[in-house]
């Protein structure tokens, strides 16, 4: 109760609200006990976390763990403590919902993706260095190609499982994946925050399924877009039989 009281009256600080002298010290305090509970399996989780979840929810990562923050629920290493600020909380919550709603038409959520596959994966690689960035340079860039390397890879498979999910007629499979995504984004930062080690674990077998995934659904798409173009049979012209 006395952590979620500090992050709250610090939280109220960025919005111009001061508090006395003893009052700023008790939060500076507590915020230095509990980042400090931080250890490096679980720093690790937390770029790792952040990197892949950003991949499927980027507006939804940044606000959930700045809410965490703010809450008390998750100690932010200083380099993420921006995702507390009222301004960053209030844009990316509003994404958020922007997102929710075009992640769940067909073809929407595709064009959705497309765009935000310039935004996405530098931004998981940004997350991912913040988690180190204030204490160690190096760690910070090896996180940060983590991250981004694991936010392309969720995202590649966001976007070819989404668009071979398109190419069924009905709307309910494409509901039902991103609902999915939904919660998965919600368990993998949950999950990477309480139990790293499992978190680790689970990121191996996520990562093994995507690119199964991906050379899967890259070989049925591909078979779908020479059925569509009449390509499978074609001859070339000049071309040997």
């Amino acid at each position: 109760m006395d952590t979620l009281w500090f992050n709250i009256v610090q939280w109220l600080h960025t919005l111009g609200l001061h508090m006395d002298g003893g009052t700023a010290r008790a939060v500076g305090d507590a915020a230095a006990t509990a980042t400090a509970k931080l250890d490096m399996p679980s720093l690790m989780a937390l770029a790792a976390a952040l990197g892949w979840a950003s991949g499927f929810r980027l507006y939804a990562v940044v606000f959930l763990v700045g809410m965490m923050g703010v809450l008390g629920w998750m100690p932010l290493p200083p380099g993420l403590a921006v995702l507390q600020h009222p301004l960053v909380l209030l844009v990316s919550g509003f994404m958020l919902l922007v997102e929710f709603f075009a992640d769940k038409v067909p073809w929407v959520d595709s064009a959705w993706d497309a765009i935000h596959a310039f935004i996405r994966v530098p931004a998981g690689a940004a997350l991912a260095f913040g988690v180190f960035g204030a204490d160690n340079a190096t760690l910070a860039v090896l996180a940060g190609l983590l991250g981004g390397s694991l936010s392309a890879t969720a995202l590649a498979t966001k976007m070819t499982t989404r668009a071979a999910v398109n190419t069924s007629p009905e709307p309910f499979s494409n509901w039902g994946l991103s609902f999915f995504e939904d919660g998965l984004v919600v368990a993998v930062v949950w999950l990477a925050t309480q139990y790293p080690v499992a978190f680790g674990v689970a990121l191996v077998v996520m990562v093994a399924v995507s690119v199964l995934l991906l050379v899967v659904l890259f070989k049925f798409l591909r078979a779908v877009v020479r059925k569509l173009t009449g390509s499978s049979g074609a001859r070339v012209p000049g071309a040997t039989p």
